[in-house]
């Protein structure tokens, strides 16, 4: 019938243009009645988009970015020589996936095997999830490596000894009696239904919400594997696995910056705080103030200046709340029940010491570990790990109770001491003023500009 070539391929493509037409419209068909019967779409369209600024820590279809983990010391895995501690995620890992699927944009876990664990480390976060699970399961979400945000069966009796009735979510592994040990209220919905997790997580301090109500309210977790010692600063979300199946979805992660994590701190426990500068002047203060500035609405130590300036007021059982921003380097010092006169260190009930926690890197100069940044300098040294990066505020609490103190940098317990037990001092220099009763609060500069804001106390 078509003689004329070009005739035949216009006729050709008409052809294909139709079958182009036909499958797209066949394909649209499929995914409304999907819909409209209420059908499992397929597995990529299962997965929803994370909310604005969280990453999704699951892709719906296989498990990239997860490996195997276990109840293991998370500094002691990354002590491991390189080798070992390859071989031993490898052993993790190998279990892991022989338990854990990805089957429609769930995440299944048959209730055996190594825990689900992210490759990647986490700081300060907020953490959105949905589980559901069956009867006498038991669960749970790891936090930097933590044990653990609990997850368990509200129903079974055999358990309610342990504190199953009172619901999920709790941070189980706390001491009993301690603040989040229990859910403040039982907030599970029943087995067959998806309970939703939201977890904000800065320093030690979480809060946790499931099926949007309040059940752990900024209470420091615990650090299982040394509770002498605070949980680490960073470390991988878990989803433990405990002998009963357990399904997960929509799981989400944002990482929090420095400035909304100091909000989120200064935003709990704020009640009874009177501020102590007004951001303009040093009306209140006294002592060498020509040696400090006020520069962007805080005070901070001239460059080659020093010397303590300290509240005109004075207090003896008292918590104070401040930030403080360092520069490379950078020292100076909070003054503890300072008399007004003296050295800050020895002749007050202390000296906390505000350093760069990077001071030796950075000047060449060695220091004992009774100087780091938040000991009670020359007597008690505090832990390490907690200060945010040169140049950005930190946010800091120190309370002062008798003759203990307790220090508590970006949301983390770094000093909890009783300067009535020290007997052995740095260079052996006694400290004759840390019996002290009462005091002024102030600052112990050092030549450097470190910077203070949103300074505030509370007599106890």
């Amino acid at each position: 019938m078509f003689d004329c070539p070009a005739g035949k391929a216009h006729y050709i493509g008409i052809q294909i243009m139709k079958l182009h037409f036909y499958s797209a419209w066949a394909g649209l068909l499929a995914v409304t009645t999907f819909v409209s019967l209420g059908l499992n779409a397929p597995a990529q369209a299962a997965v929803a988009a994370p909310p604005a600024g969280f990453t999704a820590l699951f892709n719906g279809t296989d498990l990239t970015g997860w490996r195997g983990g276990d109840t293991f010391d998370h500094r002691k895995l990354l002590a491991m020589p390189a080798a070992e501690r390859d071989a031993q995620i490898a052993k993790w890992t190998a279990t892991m996936k022989a338990h854990w699927r990805a089957e429609d944009g769930v995440l299944i876990n048959d209730g055996q095997g190594a825990y689900a664990t992210t490759e990647k480390d986490y700081g300060d976060f907020e953490l959105q999830l949905e589980y559901a699970t069956v009867p006498k399961a038991d669960s749970g979400i790891y936090l930097r490596g933590c044990p653990q945000v609990q997850i368990w069966d509200y129903t079974e009796e055999a358990k309610f000894n342990l504190g199953a009735n009172k619901g999920s979510g709790g941070l189980w592994n706390n001491s009993p009696g301690a603040p989040g040990k229990d859910p403040l209220v039982l907030a599970d919905k029943p087995f067959g239904e998806w309970n939703k997790v939201r977890v904000i997580m800065v320093g030690a301090r979480v809060s946790v919400w499931l099926n949007d109500k309040l059940v752990v309210d900024h209470a420091l977790l615990e650090n299982y594997y040394d509770r002498k010692k605070p949980v680490p600063a960073r470390g991988p979300i878990q989803l433990q696995t405990h002998g009963g199946e357990i399904k997960w979805r929509n799981l989400y992660v944002r990482e929090i910056a420095g400035t909304e994590a100091n909000q989120i701190l200064a935003a709990h426990g704020g009640a009874g705080f009177d501020s102590v500068f007004n951001g303009k002047d040093f009306t209140g203060w006294a002592g060498p103030i020509n040696e400090y500035e006020i520069v962007g609405g805080a005070i901070q130590c001239r460059p080659k200046k020093g010397g303590t300036i300290f509240t005109a007021n004075e207090y003896g059982d008292f918590a104070a709340r401040l930030e403080f921003k360092l520069p490379r380097g950078g020292n100076n010092g909070l003054a503890i029940r300072y008399p007004g006169k003296g050295d800050t260190a020895y002749d007050g009930m202390c000296e906390v010491q505000v350093l760069d926690e990077n001071y030796e890197q950075a000047t060449g100069d060695k220091i004992d570990a009774r100087q780091v940044h938040g000991s009670a300098y020359g007597m008690v040294g505090a832990e390490r790990g907690y200060q945010r990066p040169i140049g950005e505020w930190n946010f800091e609490e120190v309370t002062v109770q008798g003759s203990k103190i307790v220090v508590e940098l970006n949301g983390t317990v770094i000093l909890n001491a009783d300067l009535a037990n020290v007997t052995e001092f740095m260079g052996g220099h006694p400290h004759p003023g840390k019996d002290r009763k009462v005091g002024s609060f102030g600052f112990a500069g050092h030549n450097d500009p470190v910077a203070f804001r949103n300074i505030s106390i509370k007599k106890l």
